[in-house]
């Protein structure tokens, strides 16, 4: 199974528009992060998570084939914003996406147009279904389960597939969740900058605690800012199992 990461950056992404920081500036690659998706793929099968503003232009990058699953975490514009983009992946069929309640009843508002009974011609073919947490989804071979962690005070949904445990977005998680965790080879997890703390982000600090707690063979940070710093510099600080994920980086995953 293997994990592509098609935006590792925050809400505004990387470089941020008017800034002149080292990082904004930057002409290595790995310092430019669009806002935050990845896609799980198998000889069988492929999962989306996130269908963020800067959809199209990730996708451009990858081959085209079917997407059997897309997977929303929550409803906020730089994970959903770009759902329209799925139009042209319906030439397969109708393209299943999956979400909580909340996210369910805020794509109604977001996209009406796609639900509606006389649907506008062109709009994408959206099958979607509600999930519940902890209730196992299969997708052809991978089964999914949607974990509940918290942005803030907003419920919102991590996902663990096989080996892998993905979660953007996260100030806490309850206790409770841990045991959905167990065994996880490899973790991916939101950090958003070193310092100052922020009321709805893990910093880096916290996302090194948390894999501690996991206890994952690897650990990639994403969701990340321009305050971060430059890449290269970031992953020298930080500990050999855990780096700083990068746009287009591609990973092994134990399934």
């Amino acid at each position: 199974m293997k994990l592509i990461f098609l935006g590792t950056g925050t809400s505004v992404g990387v470089p941020s528009i008017g800034c002149q920081c080292e990082v904004c500036r930057s002409e290595d690659p790995h310092d430019k992060r669009l806002r935050c998706s990845a896609m799980i793929e198998t000889e069988q099968t492929r999962i989306l998570i996130d269908t963020g503003p800067d959809f199209r232009q990730q996708m451009l990058a990858q081959p085209f084939r079917k997407i059997d699953a897309v997977l929303l975490t929550h409803i906020h514009y730089d994970h959903v914003g770009g759902i329209d983009d799925l139009r042209p992946f319906c030439q397969f069929g109708e393209v299943d996406v999956y979400a909580d309640e909340l996210t369910s009843r805020g794509l109604m508002n977001t996209v009406p147009y796609c639900f509606a009974e006389n649907r506008y011609p062109g709009a994408p073919r959206i099958c979607l279904h509600t999930l519940q947490y902890h209730t196992p989804i299969h997708v052809n071979e991978l089964q999914v389960i949607p974990i509940r962690v918290y942005h803030h005070q907003l419920p919102i949904t991590g996902y663990r597939i096989g080996g892998l445990a993905y979660i953007t977005d996260m100030k806490t998680m309850d206790d409770s969740e841990l045991p959905y965790l167990q065994n996880v080879d490899t973790l991916v997890v939101n950090a958003l900058r070193f310092h100052p703390a922020h009321h709805a982000h893990q910093n880096v600090d916290d996302a090194i605690a948390f894999a501690r707690k996991i206890g994952a063979r690897q650990t990639f940070l994403i969701h990340s800012c321009h305050d971060i710093g430059l890449h290269e510099k970031v992953n020298s600080r930080l500990p050999e199992d855990i780096q700083l994920a990068y746009d287009g980086q591609i990973v092994d995953v134990i399934s």
